[in-house]
Order: C-alpha cells, then structure tokens, then sequence
C-alpha cells in the first residue's frame, strides 16, 4: 500500500504546484480547474479546499469562496460554520458527506481555512458570523503570528474595538519582522481613528518591505492577504484624509549605502585592530593578516552593481565623509601591509572609527 501513496501525493502535488502557477500568472479559471480535478478525486483534500478558497476570494467571488472554505474547514475538523449555508450548495454537501476510512489531516490546517472563511464573511457583509470565526481562529493558535494578525483583521472589519488591537498587537509581537503584522496594526488603528499609531506602524511595514506600497496590485494567492490589507488601508487612509507614506527612493539608497559603509568601518577597525595586537609578535604575520583584511572587503564589496550606481547621490546627499574615510581605511591597510609600520595602522584604526561614526549619524 505505501507504493500506491506515493503516486497520489505526488499527482496531488502536482495538482497544487500547477494551481498555484496559474494563480500567480492572475489565470484564475485555468487554477481552479486543476484544484477541481484533484477534489474530484479526493473531497477531503484540505490544502486543495483551502487554496480554492482563496482564488475565489481573489478573483472577487465571495459566495463561492465561502462554500470552499467551510469544506475546507469541515475536513479538517474544524467547528461548523457560525451560520449554515443553505442546502445544496458545495459547503453544505462538503460538510454532510462522509468519507470512512479517511486519516484526519494536521490541526494546524484548520487556520488557513478559518482566514478563508473569515474573508468570504466579511466580502458578504456577514458580520456576526465573521466574527466569531476570528474568535474562533485566535482561540485555536494564540501562539502564532498568522493567526493573530489575520484574525485581528477579521474582527477589525467585523466588530472592531480592543480585541481586534490585542490581536494586532500580539501578531506584531510574535513576528516583529514581517511587514504584513505592522501593516494589520495600521489596519486596525485607522479604524479605531488611533492615526498616530497607523501611522507608525504603516512606516514600519514599509521600512521592513519597501515594495509594501503597491501591493494593492498584487495577484495571486500567495500574497492574497498583504493585497487585501494594503488596499483596505489605502481606502481607510483616504477617507480619514490621513496621508499614506511612500517609500522614498533616496532615502532606501541612502540606508544601502550607510550600511555597507557601517559593515566596511567595522571590518576594518577589527581588521586594524588585530593586526596590531601581531605586530609585536610578528610583523610579517600582521602583515600577512592585513592581506587578508584587505581581500575580506575586497569580498565583502564583490558585487558593485548593489551600490555603485548610488553612490555618487549619495555621497552628495551628506555621506561624503563616511565613504571617504571607509576607502581611506581600507587603502591605509593595504598601505601597511606592503610597507609596514605603525602610522598606517593608526591611520586605519582613526579612519574606520570615524567612518562607522558619521555613517550611523546620518540615520
């Protein structure tokens, strides 16, 4: 029996990969014909169910999002939608059928599904029964960031009030570095007029991802909620006639280069520094390391194409001294490792320190 397992988990597999393809080219119809196909085959299919749900939510058909989503939460064992749907629709048929002998899928399936469902309530202005499926999704998985800020959004557009901003918050505190948790805590501070904070937190989001600001034109179902977040926020923000912050080019280019430079000052007062702890030891060995130091920015540098072309703006934008003092670091090294001496090293160690310096005051 486990020989004939494989072939089915691979052509299910297969099923999926060809969905998700197809849904990120925005071929919506073609994907859900192949996620058909594999349900067809097996009903129970949660990640099938789970996926067809979200390319009904993407291609705005909420009423056939919501039958896929409660067969998807059905099959995973989840509780039963907070309002049935009416008999003879596929969620309907999906819930009361049975299938003996099937092995339950992992409880962690479940989740997805309940963020689908919950989507499809709020497309179909079904308030109530949207919220308790948020309830229901931050009781079942208080410990994961998902959850937290999906469910946060969910009550956001539902019910709103403090426990969707507890959900929002939680999420950012489970995953502080991914955009889609700050951007859901500006959701959901917008509409509890908290501008301060949506503000905040929508900087945040973008200063983590800079493309952040256009993924209202997001498609697919691999970023269906950042889309959905993003363009929410966006029709929240000009309602409350709240300037939405853009990423500015200049400014990304600035923070490119100031890192690199506070990487290379680094580098080479470290670099600096243990050389001169050898030379007394031995001055060929130091200066053998100061080589060494010297390929080391040499590769921490390889790929110019990253920060050549902003340099020059950069440098006329107020960085001029951190690049010249990192470069004269680095030149310094070389120079005491072909000659020798201590001014060099003094030199390196002075330069490195002034550029991490003023490279970090120009945050």
């Amino acid at each position: 029996m486990p020989s004939d397992a494989a072939p089915d988990q691979s052509a299910a597999d297969g099923y999926l990969q060809r969905a998700h393809l197809l849904a990120e080219l925005g071929r919506y119809d073609e994907g859900i014909g192949e996620l058909t196909a594999l349900i067809a085959t097996e009903p129970a299919h949660v990640p099938a169910l789970t996926m067809l749900a979200r390319m009904h939510l993407a291609a705005d058909r909420p009423s056939e999002a919501l039958a896929a989503a409660e067969a998807a939460v059905a099959a995973a064992g989840g509780p039963p939608a907070p309002e049935p749907p009416a008999l003879g629709t596929p969620a309907a048929e999906a819930s009361t059928s049975d299938t003996p002998g099937a092995v339950p899928p992992a409880a962690g399936e479940v989740v997805p599904a309940l963020v689908a469902r919950g989507f499809a309530l709020l497309d179909l202005e079904r308030w109530k029964p949207a919220a308790a499926t948020a309830d229901e999704i931050l009781a079942r998985a208080p410990g994961d960031a998902y959850a937290q800020r999906s469910a946060a959004a969910v009550l956001s557009a539902s019910r709103n009030g403090q426990a969707a901003l507890d959900a929002a918050w939680r999420g950012v505190e489970l995953a502080q570095d991914e955009p889609e948790a700050h951007l859901v805590l500006g959701l959901v501070a917008v509409r509890l007029q908290l501008f301060d904070l949506a503000e905040r937190a929508y900087r945040e989001a973008l200063r983590l991802d800079p493309e952040l600001g256009e993924a209202g034109q997001d498609v697919g179902v691999a970023r269906l909620e950042r889309h959905r977040y993003a363009e929410t926020l966006e029709h929240l923000t000009a309602l409350a006639d709240l300037p939405v912050a853009r990423p500015d080019p200049a400014r990304t280019v600035d923070d490119g280069i100031r890192r690199l430079l506070l990487s290379v000052a680094g580098w080479s007062l470290l670099a600096s520094v243990l050389v001169a702890a050898l030379a007394p030891a031995s001055s060929g060995a130091s200066r053998l390391f100061a080589v060494l130091a010297v390929a080391g920015t040499a590769v921490l540098l390889r790929r110019p194409a990253t920060w050549r072309p902003g340099l020059r703006e950069a440098t006329a934008r107020g960085l001029v001294v951190p690049v010249y003092a990192a470069a004269a670091a680095v030149v310094l090294l070389l120079v005491y490792a072909l000659v020798g001496g201590p001014l060099p090293l003094v030199g390196a160690i002075t330069a490195s320190v002034v550029a991490g310096f003023t490279a970090f005051a120009r945050r």
